[in-house]
């Protein structure tokens, strides 16, 4: 169903509304929106609102997420303080100074100093990323001439480029994501950055281009399963993974289903044999379990997400903002639509603990608290720690 380009989530919502012959408070009962924001809406006092809301107003009309969202939405980005703390990261990725001739970096040592910083990746220490970047920015840059060192340049570009999207340095995270993409050796390499670019897309709120990127992608990779490796199942699973989180967001939950279902196969073709390219490109029947938790919870089934979290096996697995805290964000919204306040407040402060530097760029944390402040009313003083963890405004 087009749209002018150029027309507002209100309109689009009042239009397809009419047309399906709902009134605002029909449509307000139908999604579980509240009548009031519908009239804000549609009356252009606001001009925009949250991809959740956007998505079950989405369900009730029978449209994708994406038609009422337009093509033109994009997230909020970083907020200044994180923009000055990473100011020369994106420096050195812009424009790398190179340092003297006599002093010149070598393949080797460039390669060192990026695994020594893949830990503080792992274990969301972005303060000190942050410090350690530009020169191995720079480094990298120096050494790229090299076939090796443009291999070592190109995984580089790709974990600051997912180490940007996470922080929400949106422009700066695509300018790393474009050119570890041309600097890739093969096509697994390819589609790591591909399915990281996906992610940043799906950060953006841009659904549709990721969505549209990720089944391109999958279909150009898709294995034999029956002689696949590792490496190969585990790209192709990734990708699938984020097609799926694409369609859920587009209210599109069959397709989501789908290929989830296709991504279960692929983590049991690999079974427990290791894959190559570090934390990035983990993959295994666990990493499909936490995405199905998040399909259930997008889906509105929060008895299920809580479910499925129980069942999920943490022996061995790192407690990053890819795993064990991203979930813990799942049920805790889960436990805010069961209105059990108090254990949605446990999990966000057990997620702070653990990664302090990660919890202030997630939004959906955020979103997750102000949903508790609303229905609690007064505030503990853990819920005004974690407002200030998080930036929510009290």
């Amino acid at each position: 169903m087009p749209h002018p380009t150029d027309s507002t989530i209100g309109e689009r919502v009042r239009e397809i509304r009419k047309r399906r012959g709902l009134s605002q408070r029909e449509l307000a009962t139908e999604s579980g929106v509240s009548l009031s924001l519908i009239r804000k809406l549609e009356q252009g006092e606001r001009d925009d609102t949250r991809v959740e809301t956007a998505r079950a107003l989405a369900v009730a009309l029978h449209v994708p997420t994406s038609v009422l969202l337009g093509a033109a939405r994009e997230a909020p980005g970083a907020t200044p303080a994180v923009l000055d703390r990473w100011a020369r990261v994106r420096a050195a990725l812009d424009a790398p100074e190179l340092g003297p001739v006599d002093d010149a970096p070598t393949v080797a040592g460039v390669q060192a100093a990026a695994a020594a910083a893949v830990p503080l990746a792992a274990s969301d220490r972005l303060d000190q990323l942050a410090t350690v970047l530009p020169a191995l920015l720079r480094d990298a840059a120096a050494v790229a001439g090299e076939e090796d060192g443009r291999r070592v340049q190109a995984d580089l570009l790709q974990l600051v480029g997912w180490l940007l999207t996470q922080t929400r340095q949106f422009d700066a995270a695509d300018t790393a994501l474009t050119r570890a993409l041309a600097a890739t050796g093969g096509e697994l390499d390819a589609a790591a950055a591909v399915s990281t670019r996906c992610w940043l897309l799906l950060r953006r709120g841009r659904i549709a281009d990721a969505a549209a990127l990720a089944e391109q992608w999958a279909d150009r990779i898709e294995p034999r399963m029956s002689r696949a490796t590792p490496g190969e199942l585990g790209a192709w699973g990734w990708l699938l993974l984020r097609g799926a989180a694409a369609a859920d967001r587009d209210a599109r939950s069959d397709d989501a289903q789908q290929l989830l279902r296709l991504a279960g196969s692929a983590a049991a073709a690999v079974g427990d044999r290791p894959l190559p390219g570090g934390f990035l490109r983990a993959y295994d029947a666990r990493t499909v379990q936490l995405k199905e938790a998040e399909h259930a919870m997008i889906t509105d089934r929060p008895d299920r997400v809580l479910h499925l979290s129980s069942e999920i096996s943490w022996e061995g697995m790192r407690p990053t903002s890819n795993n064990l805290n991203r979930n813990r964000l799942d049920q805790a919204s889960a436990h805010v639509r069961l209105r059990q306040y108090d254990a949605a407040v446990n999990l966000l402060e057990t997620a702070w603990q653990a990664a302090p530097q990660w919890l202030p760029h997630q939004q959906y944390a955020r979103d997750i608290l102000g949903r508790v402040i609303e229905r609690r009313r007064t505030l503990s003083p853990r819920m005004r720690l974690l407002a200030d963890a998080t930036g929510l405004p009290l």
